[in-house]
């Protein structure tokens, strides 16, 4: 085991598959560069040649088309988008293509592309830079989706999209790229439809994904102190959605919270709300709650995101209204983030 932070352990699973598979390669725009998305891609161009690690043209549907050609070519290639936001542009590609090719053709076709995409809060960028597109990836049989949040579970899951012979998102949040951990030095993958549980408790069931699972552990932290114990269910995956640990998890708290780093509407918290209530209705003490974006286009101004963005405070407040308890003291320092940017 290593410490490393998630931006290297994203390095490392490249480095990995890259070296064991000749027909793995990355592509995006800023790969090659200083910054090399946030180092997850550093030195890839110098030790594998700018044909297996190369910048992009701003043409996110033609580069979209271009790996989805490669792919299908035999070649695995792991196509980089700095800003999620620009997917749009994508779709048709990645929606109409790549999720239902394997389909069409009975099984005898392939395509295994990766796409890596970031999201997340940024400094003041607004409704076009700012946004998490999670709920539609999810919608479209065919893809895979998952938003890693450590670094071990960055290397592994990355390796195993890799190698998988359909298109897989991954999904990475802009706060989690410093964020270190204990991560195995060799080569790993880990399988999609497997939720870890980030912290054992018995009160109330947390589902979080990405950074949620940062501002939900902090709450935790808080909650404990005042005699309330919360059990923190990360997906990993999202497509396919491990329902096993999610539904035990439920049963043993009787009480459900879904915080997501994308809007509440159709969203990922929508989904898992619809499948819980279909299948743990009668496990449930109170109504399931919801915590997510607020349901407006991302603001600009600085006090105007923090109260668009979910946070520790609010998620601890809503377990306290779940749990009939005193609302949060007025000064609980230790549950306000410091957002100092992701670069």
């Amino acid at each position: 085991m290593s410490l490393m932070t998630y931006g290297q352990a994203i390095r490392q699973a490249l480095t990995l598959a890259m070296e064991k598979d000749s027909s793995v390669f990355v592509m995006g725009i800023g790969v090659d560069d200083h910054k090399a998305v946030f180092g997850s891609t550093q030195g890839l161009a110098d030790q594998f040649g700018k044909d297996r690690c190369f910048d992009t043209p701003i043409s996110e549907a033609a580069m979209t088309g271009i790996a989805i050609g490669a792919a299908l070519g035999g070649m695995r290639p792991v196509h980089v988008h700095i800003r999620n936001d620009f997917l749009y542009l994508a779709m048709d590609q990645l929606f109409n293509l790549a999720a239902k090719w394997r389909y069409m053709f009975g099984g005898q076709m392939k395509v295994p592309m990766v796409v890596r995409v970031v999201i997340g809060r940024s400094w003041g960028q607004g409704a076009q830079h700012s946004q998490s597109l999670q709920s539609f990836f999810m919608h479209v049989p065919g893809i895979k989706v998952a938003m890693p949040t450590t670094p071990s579970d960055a290397k592994g899951i990355l390796l195993s999209a890799i190698f998988n012979p359909d298109p897989v998102i991954v999904i990475e949040h802009r706060s989690l790229y410093e964020i270190s951990g204990e991560v195995p030095e060799s080569y790993y993958e880990l399988p999609f439809g497997r939720a870890m549980i980030r912290r054992e408790g018995r009160d109330v069931t947390i589902v979080a994904n990405s950074y949620m699972v940062v501002e939900c552990l902090k709450a935790a932290k808080y909650l404990e102190e005042q005699g309330i114990d919360v059990e923190i269910v990360d997906p990993v995956s999202l497509v396919p959605l491990d329902e096993s640990t999610l539904l035990t998890s439920i049963q043993k708290t009787g009480r459900l919270l879904i915080v997501d780093c994308g809007w509440t509407t159709c969203g990922v918290s929508a989904e898992i709300s619809a499948w819980a209530a279909e299948k743990a209705f009668d496990e449930l003490k109170r109504p399931i709650r919801r915590l997510g974006n607020a349901h407006v286009p991302c603001p600009v101004s600085q006090p105007l995101e923090a109260l668009f963005y979910p946070n520790a405070k609010q998620i601890a407040s809503t377990v306290c209204e779940m749990l009939d308890r005193n609302p949060l003291e007025e000064d609980a320092p230790q549950l306000v983030s410091k957002f100092r940017g992701p670069f």
